[in-house]
């Protein structure tokens, strides 16, 4: 082949490349319309939107709608809407239908079962009521005598689902960014912001003597700087059970997803009732003491006063 052949070939090698590289592509963060109803009545089974969710009788006032923050390629859609969004661009539409072993499982009759009726709260104990019993979702069949039959399938389990959808908008920028992953992961609004800061970290000194493997390990003190997400916790945060049950994975997630080489959640206590901010240092007495002085001193606090009431109130 000649030179000019060899060319050519790897002009169009490239091309290639480039075309299965372009538009949306994983990890790009996108926001998404959709509407998801079964194939064979026409069930809804999720929307974006607010008027389909009327029309379909949902009570629209205990959910918000609207396009969805999603990150392609974490498992947010099912695999093959994402595999249909790949490559494309923002406005674009489609509609993707998903075989029921894709979408909620295949219809598994060894999942309808017989219990005992005492397993069940007594407030749920009619036919259609939705059910928990030891870790599973379920809902109730036939009641009789003290035997219950359960059927613990995917209310959806063994319908095709078809997915429509359009693409919105991509989601660039980065508190945005990092504001729709958490409202995805934790259906909350959070004050965050990034900051890039300069940081001390021990770093492990490299010895060039490598006949010296007994001595101890040396380490110096070097500055790095560090890009930073800070999170303002919140009390709907810190209860939130999501967060309290896997925070150290959702930091994981957002680090790796908003490139960000550590996360800070902080606190601010204090702000209200008699507390003062900055004091619970010198409330033990010692040197304490004078910042106390100081403190009341600036917020223009008579500390003789506070001396003489204490007093009254003891006599």
């Amino acid at each position: 082949m000649s030179n000019e052949s060899e060319a050519d070939a790897d002009d169009v090698e490239e091309g290639a490349d480039e075309a299965t590289e372009a538009g949306l592509q994983d990890g790009d963060v996108i926001k998404l319309a959709y509407t998801a109803r079964t194939v064979e009545d026409g069930s809804l089974v999720d929307t974006t939107d607010e008027e389909v969710a009327e029309d379909e009788g949902v009570d629209t006032e205990q959910q918000e709608f609207g396009p969805r923050t999603i990150v392609l390629g974490e498992g947010h859609i099912f695999p093959d809407v994402e595999e249909d969004i790949t490559g494309k661009e923002v406005g674009d539409e489609g509609t993707v239908t998903i075989a029921a072993v894709d979408a909620f499982g295949e219809y598994d009759e060894e999942q309808v079962r017989t219990i005992s009726k005492d397993k069940i709260p007594e407030d749920d104990r009619y036919p259609g009521a939705h059910v928990q019993i030891e870790n599973e979702q379920g809902h109730v069949e036939t009641i009789i005598g003290g035997r219950a039959r359960v059927d613990f399938n995917h209310p959806l389990a063994g319908e095709d689902v078809e997915y429509e959808y359009e693409i919105v908008a991509e989601v660039t920028d980065r508190e945005e960014k990092a504001q729709g992953i958490i409202q995805m992961m934790l259906d909350m609004e959070l004050d965050l912001w990034f900051e890039t800061e300069t940081v001390e970290e021990e770093q492990l000194v490299e010895s060039d003597d490598e006949d010296d493997e007994e001595s101890e390990p040396e380490y110096e003190t070097v500055e790095v700087e560090k890009d930073t997400l800070y999170i303002e916790a919140t009390p709907q945060l810190t209860m939130n059970q999501q967060w309290m049950m896997g925070k150290q994975q959702i930091a994981q997630q957002l680090t790796q997803l908003l490139g960000v080489d550590r996360i800070i959640v902080q606190e601010e206590i204090g702000g209200g009732g008699m507390g003062m901010p900055g004091m619970m240092g010198g409330m033990g007495g010692g040197p304490g003491g004078a910042d106390l002085e100081e403190a009341l001193e600036d917020a223009d606090v008579d500390a003789e006063e506070i001396v003489d009431e204490i007093d009254g109130a003891e006599e």
